[in-house]
């Protein structure tokens, strides 16, 4: 079946909103649209078995027995349906049309039944036949041939895809959450299968595939649509999940459309209800939505990152809790089929990340610490910077993450950046934020890019060596090292230390507060530059007025803070032989993985501040992937003549223009 015909087709069931117009809104068209589509489909599908599962269901009738797999062996499919009414019989009585139609519906199988009541079908019927419509609709797609030796599951794969296509776009507010763009998927699904094109070739391969965020489940089509590109004896057998009930039924409805087993989309969030809990994939995509909060599921999260550790899900810790992205990472990853011995085995997996997840957390932060899980497992084969304003909504730029846990040996240790953010042309009509799109030329330009990223990173001569860059997995740790100076002060009694005195809790404690704090007053302006003379200053003052000299260790040093001074002249405090760091000058330094601190210190610092020193007990781990900054050309400042000449000509053109006005 050629393009045309699937526009064809897809154009008749489109054309239902002629009836709609005025009584829908043009955003709600596909909530009629769709699961019309679904169910004529399915009536089409379950045709030629239509009286052989209604015999039999007679037959089963007040026998407890297992009915649905009866039934299920009888249509020859996955789902089924008793009644022997169909939408031209419904169609043919007018006046019981909502009746008979929803009669129809509640015949089906459960999990058949079950997609078109998340479609909120009940209540289309029912506005359907209250604006005088049902007969009308149901009469339009009784003449739509979706039969499956006129339309093939592959191909209905197309029409259905082309009409959620037309429902995304006709409400851009929600585009973004229901459909990911067909060119972005592609490309996805290139790097993400592209390494494996010799072994899915084989004949016999079975290959199944996750998206635990699916939406409407444009992804897993592409998938197999591109599994079965390479190998078309190969089978796929796609599993999903999604949080949104109209989402869900979509995905669901194109599975049983194509002949897929719907029951493998689970429903839910999948973070709290793992609907593939004890299942492996070989491949694993999605699109899950940025810096969306994962409050809702946090004592579920919480509870198993605590019971369960490195058994459960997210034993590499948990990111803040404004942005689940790499909980949906780590949710993939332990979905990864195991490596056997002989190296078989393993997955791949491909993400659409924002920035966030490449920087943000400090060292031994949730963050940081997933991304350390996941480099010191050699899991990251790739990182694709991809154009902004590429999704319907967010224009901000995006990035794929490619992993596995079965890379090629030239590859071991190594992860390769790509940089793809000049790879799009500009769309005739904006849709959302997306106003670039990727063009064929430019998915098989960073295909073969990706192939070869290791050879272009290597050879200066490559033409698209500046594209590519190649790193070790430990180049992208760092040490987050403290570096202290020594505390330095000189001591004075003035206004402005006397009130810090005043307010010091171990001297408000005291009895006779305001005569201690008037004692010590005696020695305004005074200055000493050791502690010892002051104290002795002090205690001689107070002892003078007739008061005790607090003996306490938190008097001493409340009494030293309030009438130390900061001097780097001054004297350096000690606390138990050792200069006490002073909090105010304390700095914090990025030291690459592989150096030594030392080092760093006396290269970097001590030849600025030769009194300073690393406190080790303090230094963390931490990771990041600064992707933007390895990809950084420096573009010199243009020079002041130019800018000068320029202002001139600007300033002239206005004079004229205000001349212009004037006259």
């Amino acid at each position: 079946m050629n393009s045309s015909k699937h526009t064809e087709l897809a154009n008749h069931a489109w054309s239902v909103a002629d009836l709609l117009r005025g009584d829908y809104k043009q955003s709600d068209y596909g909530k009629v649209i769709l699961p019309f589509t679904v169910l004529r489909r399915l009536e089409c599908v379950l045709a030629p078995t239509r009286e052989k599962v209604a015999e039999r269901a007679a037959e089963l009738a007040g026998q407890e027995l297992d009915e649905d797999r009866f039934l299920r062996k009888a249509s020859g499919h996955s789902f089924y349906n008793r009644s022997s009414l169909t939408l031209r019989k419904i169609a043919g009585d007018p006046q019981n049309a909502a009746k008979n139609l929803q009669l129809y519906v509640a015949a089906f199988s459960d999990n058949a039944r079950e997609v078109l009541e998340k479609y909120e079908f009940n209540q289309q019927i029912r506005k359907l036949d209250s604006a005088k419509l049902i007969y009308q609709v149901i009469g339009r797609f009784t003449d739509l041939d979706l039969r499956p030796e006129v339309v093939s599951n592959h191909n209905m794969g197309y029409i259905f895809e082309e009409l959620i296509r037309r429902f995304a776009e006709q409400s851009n507010e929600t585009a973004g959450e229901h459909f990911t763009p067909r060119e972005v998927i592609k490309l996805m699904v290139n790097l993400l299968v592209g390494p494996d094109a010799d072994a899915l070739s084989l004949p016999g391969v079975v290959r199944t595939v996750l998206d635990p965020a699916c939406g409407t489940g444009g992804m897993l089509s592409a998938a197999e649509e591109h599994i079965t590109a390479l190998n078309p004896g190969a089978e796929v057998e796609a599993y999903g999940q999604e949080l949104n009930p109209e989402s869900w039924a979509i995905c669901r409805s194109d599975l049983m459309i194509k002949g897929q087993d719907p029951d493998n989309i689970a429903f839910g969030n999948s973070f709290s209800d793992d609907g593939h809990r004890r299942e492996k994939f070989d491949y694993l995509l999605a699109n899950p939505p940025f810096g969306v909060e994962w409050k809702k599921v946090k004592d579920e999260v919480e509870h198993e990152f605590e019971t369960l550790g490195d058994s459960g899900r997210f034993g590499a810790g948990l990111p803040r809790i404004n942005d689940g992205s790499l909980l949906f990472l780590q949710h993939m990853l332990s979905k990864m089929k195991p490596v056997d011995v002989n190296g078989g085995g393993g997955s791949r997996v491909a993400i659409v990340f924002n920035g966030s997840p490449l920087f943000s957390g400090a060292a031994e932060s949730g963050e940081s610490n997933i991304r350390r899980w996941i480099l010191e497992n050699d899991w990251l084969e790739a990182i694709v910077a991809l154009p902004d304003q590429l999704f319907y909504n967010t224009a901000i730029s995006t990035y794929f993450w490619i992993l596995t846990n079965r890379k090629s040996a030239d590859h071991k240790g190594k992860v390769v950046l790509l940089d793809a953010r000049d790879y799009w042309v500009k769309m005739r009509k904006s849709l959302g934020d997306k106003r670039k799109e990727l063009s064929e030329q430019h998915i098989r330009e960073i295909t073969r890019l990706y192939g070869e990223a290791l050879q272009a990173a290597r050879d200066p001569e490559h033409p698209l060596h500046g594209k590519v860059k190649v790193f070790k997995n430990e180049d992208f740790g760092y040490q987050r090292i403290t570096v202290d100076r020594p505390l330095k002060l000189r001591f004075e009694v003035t206004e402005e230390t006397l009130t810090a005195l005043a307010e010091a809790k171990p001297v408000q404690k005291l009895e006779h507060t305001d005569d201690f704090v008037a004692a010590v007053r005696v020695l305004d302006s005074q200055s000493w530059q050791t502690k010892s003379e002051a104290f002795v200053a002090l205690k001689d003052a107070v002892v003078a007025a007739g008061l005790l000299w607090p003996t306490s260790a938190s008097f001493a040093k409340a009494a030293r803070d309030a009438i130390g001074v900061r001097d780097t002249d001054g004297e350096v405090q000690m606390i138990k032989g050792s200069p006490e760091p002073d909090t105010d000058l304390r700095d914090f330094e990025n030291v690459p993985l592989d150096e030594d601190v030392e080092g760093y210190l006396e290269r970097e610092v001590l030849p600025y501040v030769p009194d300073a020193w690393i406190d080790h007990s303090k230094t963390k781990i931490g990771y990041e992937i600064p992707f933007t900054r390895h990809f950084y050309v420096y573009k010199p400042p243009r020079p002041l003549a130019e800018i000068d000449a320029e202002l001139k000509s600007l300033e002239a053109e206005i004079q004229t223009l205000i001349g212009e006005v004037t006259e």
